[in-house]
């Protein structure tokens, strides 16, 4: 979007003083200048340029004629126009969404023919939570709005009511108010597959007795009727995959504990509330995967154990339904990551536990993920619904790294990443590195060779004069934007960079190159920040976005931006180059 020429703007000094800036409209950078000099002829790019422009800058080695003169009739808005570009069409149609950075297409790219443990799964934890941990209340509406975003696995706590003649969810032993069982299963019914018809995982963190556990399974049959998965023996040899369970409902839980869990956590919630910076727009960086293995074994103080389902306290039609059977066992480490050849079945760990295991059980995970599902949960202390690095989970193969969705921060940003790729189904396919077995084995610890090096120009931004106050930034004068780009992934990709900062200007140009290398590309995310710089207070976020490197399409691109919580702004966006070696 391009504003009219020279737009004024007036900022107030003082109280007799007034500055007024010019808003020059953007323009194309040199370098957009350059290219279309290059594919067009008296100042005219028709569709045969354009088709040439397709395939050997954008990499589209498929695009025809026909293809570069249906952009050219969408891109141009007079008839008397559609001979070709100018270059202020040209710019325009590279900064539209018609060009963006991923494909637009929301049907999944990958093969959805494996077993659900060949991918990771976008996972909610206590997913029924409006706020924090403590105090917020219990609702559908998260449940709703995380479904439309494409997530796969909501977790329901059930508890029974105050009579013990119905269930309730709600997170125990704390001051948050419940909602029914029945309206939360009616809103996964009515939105599972609004945004992805790949199959929906319910995870139930049962507090039951056996009677309330047989109304909960007669509910659930009632409800889900025919989208319901039940498996046809007591535990299955293998997982389904995601093409068989198309608009299916499974369920995956584990045995009540008779409140004695509940009043466990009460107790420890007497503590002090850590800290989460990663929930803060602009708080500190997410924790490093380096940092797994300089934890203090001290801590071990969560609260979600799997236990085995027993026949003596599980009503046998509750237990019918279970497609996941979630079961640690007794003992330690070793015997948590068994393999059995003939079940498969989910652990969870929280994640200070994945982070201790990581240390000295770091391929046996992978082997373990291979087959079976784990899921990793945040730590009892975020009461704030912060989050956690989901790489630690993801670099072991963890299909479920559950993450609090009404929260915020760069950890969440990363999780919405990922699930970017494979068109926002809910389901990525694991690299194969993952899915190595006998002695090729991935060990995370062990650094890779150089498999790729993504080269960016970030030539420019606009759009935020649209998408905000002219005051909002900088109360005095245009907004001083700088960039923060860089890789989340293993250790050894992870870096971050940043520009210069460009004074006074709604449509900053920086027209910067970068350079990574990146050894695990398919865990690989492109990071990007925008921020104001103000030199008295903190500085001011202005959007981001995380892109799974895998899929970014090569070429000019236009890159949309993001809000804190996660929604694309109407105008903002980055024009940038991207190209892999």
């Amino acid at each position: 979007m391009i504003h009219s020429p020279m737009s004024k703007q007036t900022y107030r000094v003082c109280f007799c003083f007034q500055r007024r800036f010019r808003i020059p409209p953007a323009e194309p950078p040199n370098g957009i200048k350059t290219l279309f000099n290059q594919y067009s002829e008296n100042n005219l790019m028709d569709a045969n340029h354009l088709q040439r422009f397709l395939v050997e800058v954008q990499k589209q080695d498929k695009a025809t004629i026909a293809d570069a003169e249906t952009i050219i009739t969408q891109n141009t808005p007079f008839i008397f126009h559609r001979k070709g570009f100018n270059l202020e069409a040209f710019f325009r149609y590279l900064v539209s969404a018609t060009n963006s950075v991923l494909s637009p297409s929301h049907s999944a790219s990958q093969d959805m023919t494996a077993p659900l443990s060949h991918y990771f799964i976008y996972t909610g934890h206590n997913s029924y939570l409006t706020g924090n941990q403590l105090s917020s209340d219990c609702s559908d509406v998260p449940i709703i709005q995380a479904l439309e975003r494409g997530v796969r696995v909501i977790e329901l706590d059930i508890w029974p009511n105050s009579t013990k003649d119905d269930v309730l969810v709600l997170h125990g032993r704390t001051l948050t108010t419940p909602v029914e069982l029945r309206t939360c299963l009616m809103s996964i019914k009515n939105h599972a597959f609004s945004a992805s018809e790949y199959p929906v995982v319910v995870t139930l963190e049962d507090h039951l007795t056996t009677d309330l556990q047989a109304k909960v399974a007669e509910m659930i049959h009632q409800i889900f009727e025919d989208m319901l998965f039940t498996p046809d023996k007591d535990c299955l040899e293998e997982f389904p995959s995601p093409e068989s369970l198309r608009k299916r409902v499974m369920i995956s839980t584990k045995p009540p504990k008779e409140y004695l869990k509940g009043e466990k956590s009460a107790k420890k919630g007497n503590g002090s509330q850590e800290k989460d910076s990663s929930v803060e727009a602009w708080g500190g960086e997410i924790p490093s995967s380096a940092d797994v293995y300089l934890i203090d074994d001290s801590d071990d103080s969560d609260d979600d154990d799997d236990e085995d389902l027993q026949a003596d306290n599980v009503a046998s039609e509750y237990k019918s339904l279970i497609a996941i059977h979630a079961g640690k066992g007794k003992g330690g480490l070793d015997d948590w990551l068994k393999v059995d050849p003939d079940k498969v079945r989910r652990l969870s760990l929280s994640e200070h536990e994945l982070e201790k295991a990581a240390k000295t059980h770091g391929p046996q995970i992978v082997r373990f993920t291979q087959r079976n599902i784990l899921r990793v949960y945040p730590k009892g202390t975020r009461f704030n619904s912060s989050n956690y690095n989901p790489l630690v989970g993801w670099m072991h193969g963890a299909q479920m790294v559950a993450f609090n969705m009404q929260g915020y921060g760069r950890s969440l940003w990363l999780m919405q990443g990922m699930f970017r790729a494979n068109g926002g189904c809910g389901y990525v396919k694991k690299p194969q590195l993952l899915l190595k077995g006998g002695d090729e084995i991935f060990d995370p610890r062990i650094q890779l060779p150089v498999t790729m090096t993504l080269k960016i120009t970030l030539y420019m931004g606009e759009g935020w004069y649209y998408d905000f106050e002219h005051t909002h930034f900088d109360a005095y004068s245009p907004p001083d934007f700088y960039a923060r780009i860089g890789i989340a992934g293993v250790l050894a990709d992870s870096v971050i960079k940043k520009t210069k900062m460009v004074e006074d200007s709604w449509n900053p140009a920086w027209n910067e190159e970068f350079e990574f290398c990146i050894t695990v590309p398919e865990l690989a995310l492109l990071r990007i920040e925008v921020h104001e710089y103000d030199m008295s207070e903190k500085d001011d976020f202005a959007g981001q976005t995380c892109l799974p490197v895998k899929e970014l399409s090569k070429g000019i691109r236009s890159v949309p931006l993001y809000s804190q919580k996660g929604d694309i702004y109407p105008s903002v966006k980055l024009l940038m180059s991207l190209n892999t070696l």
